[in-house]
This record gives structure tokens, sequence and C-alpha cells, in this order.
């Protein structure tokens, strides 16, 4: 079971929140509630000890022990794709800044000028402070090989019979499903996961296979 985020201030403004450790807003922190009753609606059994885990950042891990899953481990894997020199800014700004139009799945945050690198301080609306870093970032095949791993990391658990959910961000699971397919991950962005919805992988007569989507 994939798990999205709850809104952020940035998920509605579209910037590109790779590795900004930014918080959920009020509407998300809901989202992640409503979440956490239709996956125990979907399934009553729950998740056994072990076998929750989420995304190192803030509003992941808000997001699983708002759904109801107090102890989520932690799993470095399913941190959001790191948007390098995109992070904190809208496609719109990338593009103006850069001269072309730039797509993330076509040309990835390495495409970019390198003259968009760099740290500052970013106010939300609240006034809390975040920092900001935009450095290179990594290719979509680089986050591929994460979500691999995270896979990978899950997999025991699996074939022994337990049902395991991860807490994570858009891309970043879209990218994993694409893996869990076996598919090239440019595959990924004709996946719509709109914030706090959940999918579910599984085996479908020895294949893997998408068995819910974006509920």
């Amino acid at each position: 079971m994939l798990l999205r985020h709850g809104q952020t201030v940035w998920s509605e403004s579209g910037q590109h929140t790779g590795r900004t450790n930014i918080p959920l807003t009020a509407v998300g922190e809901q989202q992640a509630r409503d979440a956490g009753v239709r996956l125990r609606e979907a399934f009553p059994g729950g998740f056994e000890e072990g076998c929750v885990f989420a995304s190192p950042l803030r509003r992941a891990q808000q997001t699983a022990r708002l759904a109801g899953f107090a102890e989520p481990q932690t799993l470095d894997g399913i941190a959001e794709w790191d948007y390098g020199r995109a992070e904190g800014r809208t496609r719109k700004q990338v593009s103006e800044a850069s001269g072309f139009d730039w797509d993330v799945w076509r040309d990835g945050p390495r495409s970019l000028t390198p003259a968009l690198e760099g740290d500052w301080v970013e106010t939300l609306p609240g006034g809390e402070q975040v920092p900001v870093h935009a450095g290179p970032g990594e290719t979509l095949e680089e986050a591929a090989a994460r979500a691999r791993g995270a896979i990978d990391r899950v997999m025991p658990l699996l074939h022994d019979g337990h049902n395991v959910l991860l807490v994570a961000h858009a891309h970043i699971l879209r990218i994993l499903t694409s893996q869990w397919l076996d598919v090239d991950p440019h595959f990924a962005r004709m996946l719509r996961l709109d914030t706090a919805h959940y999918s579910v992988l599984s085996v479908y007569k020895g294949d893997n296979v998408i068995e819910r989507w974006n509920a």
C-alpha cells in the first residue's frame, strides 16, 4: 500500500518540493486523518508491527502518525525525488530562468542552469521559516534505483505474507510503482496520485500489478 502525504502550501502552489522539510497545512492534517479512516475500512486487519514505513521528511511522518500509525519506520529510499535546481520553484519559474520549456520527467533537474543552485530560507504563510537547498539534484534513473532499493527492503515482509504500507510523496511513489511493474520509470508520469490518496500494488497470477490506484 502506498499513501501520499497530505496537502502542503507548496503542493497547492505548484512549487517543487523535494527535500525541503515543510509541514502539512491544516487541510493536509485532516486529509491524513481521513486517509487513515479509508485505509482501515479497506484493510480492517491493519498492518502488523514493523510493516509501516515513512519517508524521513516531515510531511510524510506527520501523515503516517495522523493516519493512525504512531511509530512508522523511517525508510530513506522513499524520500521524494531530489529536484535540485528546481527546488522551491514552479515549473513556470524554472522554465523562465532556464530559457526553455522545462519538464521534470523529460529533462530532469540537471538540465537546468547551475545559476539556480543555492540556499535560502523560505517563510511559509504561517510564519514558519524553513531552509531550502537547491543543488544538482538527482536523475530519474537515480530516483528509480532508490525506489528499487526500497522495494528490496520490504520484499521479505511481503514474501512472509504481510501487508506493507509506505507513506511518502507523489513522484517517488509513482516511480516506485514503475519499478514494481518492471517498466521504464518514465511511465510514472502517467500515474496521477493526489494528496492523501492511497494505492495498492500486488501480485496477480505471478505478475506484479496495480490493484487499486488513487483511492
